[in-house]
C-alpha cells in the first residue's frame, strides 16, 4: 500500500484524516436513508447485501471536528433507524478504528495508535463480531490476533485485517479502496465503479419521501408497525432535537447532521403510523 503523504519520524505512515461508511444493505436500501444525513456522499455496492459510503467533504478537512466522532455520529444517526448495521471505519494521522452501530445499542468501536498499538477493549472485540453475525469460533479467532501487541503491524495494517475477516460476511470493497487513502482517493476508487452513484441532499420533500420509504420498506420491521412505533419515534426525537440544538450552539456540523437525522426519522415513524391509522 501506498502511504498517503510520506512516513513520521518513528517510521510509521502519515496518514491525511479519512473514511468511510459500510452498510449491511444494498444501494437502493441505503442511499435514501443516507440523504438524510445532508452530507454529499458516493455509495457503490460493497459484496452481496452490502454497500459503501465515501463522504466527499467532512468536518474534519478543516479541523472543525475529529473525523473519528463525526463518522461515528453519522453511522449511529443511519442505524437506529433501519434494520440494518453501520461499520464506520476512520483514520487521522494519530489512530485508525472502527465503530459499529446497530439500532438502539451502544454502539461498539475499536482504536490503534499510529503504530499499530491496541487501545480498545478485547470484549469490544467480541461484541463487535456478535453483532454482525461473525463465527463465533473461527471469526473471532481470527480478530484476535488485532488486539494484540505486533511490531510488524501499523493502524492501517490492522484495519486492513479487519476489512479480511469482514470478506467472509461478504464485504467486497471497490478496487482502490483502501484504509488510510485520503479523501479524494477514496473518491476516485468509487466514482470509477459501474454502480456508483451520488448521494446529496435535495431538500426536505425529497427527504420525506425517501424516509418513509425507508420505513415502509422495513425500517425496524414489525417494532414500526407495531405499538412500540410511538416509543420508538418519541426516543428518537428526545434524542434527536437535544443534540441538533447542541450542534447549533457549539457551531458542530456533525452534530447538527446527526441530530436532524433522527429527528426526521423519529418524525417519519410517527407519520407513518398515524397515516397507518386511516387505512
Amino acid at each position: 500500500m501506498s502511504t498517503a503523504s510520506g512516513a513520521s519520524r518513528d517510521g510509521h505512515p502519515v496518514q491525511a484524516p479519512g473514511g468511510l461508511l459500510l452498510c449491511r444493505a444494498r444501494p437502493r436500501s441505503a442511499g435514501p436513508a443516507a440523504r438524510l444525513l445532508r452530507e454529499r456522499m458516493l455509495i457503490a455496492g460493497a459484496g452481496p447485501g452490502w454497500s459503501v459510503l465515501v463522504p466527499e467533504g467532512g468536518p474534519w478537512r478543516h479541523g472543525a471536528e475529529p473525523v473519528d466522532r463525526v463518522l461515528t455520529g453519522w453511522a449511529a444517526a443511519l442505524a437506529v433507524g433501519a434494520p440494518w448495521p453501520v461499520l464506520a471505519l476512520w483514520w487521522d494521522t494519530d489512530r485508525s478504528g472502527f465503530a459499529l452501530a446497530s439500532g438502539f445499542h451502544r454502539t461498539v468501536g475499536y482504536e490503534w495508535l499510529a503504530d499499530g498499538t491496541p487501545v480498545g477493549e478485547d470484549e469490544a472485540m467480541r461484541t463487535f463480531a456478535t453483532r454482525l453475525g461473525l463465527d463465533p469460533v473461527l471469526d473471532v479467532q481470527s480478530l484476535e490476533p488485532l488486539t494484540r501487541p505486533d511490531p510488524l503491524a501499523d493502524a492501517r495494517v490492522r484495519v486492513s485485517g479487519l476489512l479480511a475477516v469482514l470478506t467472509r460476511a461478504g464485504v467486497l470493497l471497490p478496487a482502490g479502496l483502501e484504509p488510510g487513502e485520503p479523501g479524494d482517493r477514496l473518491r476516485d476508487a468509487v466514482r470509477t465503479g459501474p454502480d456508483a452513484e451520488q448521494v446529496e441532499w435535495t431538500g426536505w420533500r425529497a427527504a420525506v419521501g425517501a424516509g418513509l420509504g425507508v420505513v415502509k420498506s422495513g425500517g425496524l420491521g414489525s417494532w414500526l408497525r407495531g405499538p412500540g412505533a410511538h416509543t420508538l419515534a418519541a426516543a428518537q426525537l428526545a434524542v434527536g432535537l437535544p443534540l441538533t440544538v447542541r450542534g447549533i450552539r457549539r457551531h458542530s456540523g456533525g452534530r447538527i447532521a446527526v441530530g436532524a437525522a433522527l429527528t426526521l426519522h423519529g418524525a417519519l415513524s410517527l407519520a407513518y403510523g398515524r397515516l397507518r391509522a386511516y387505512d
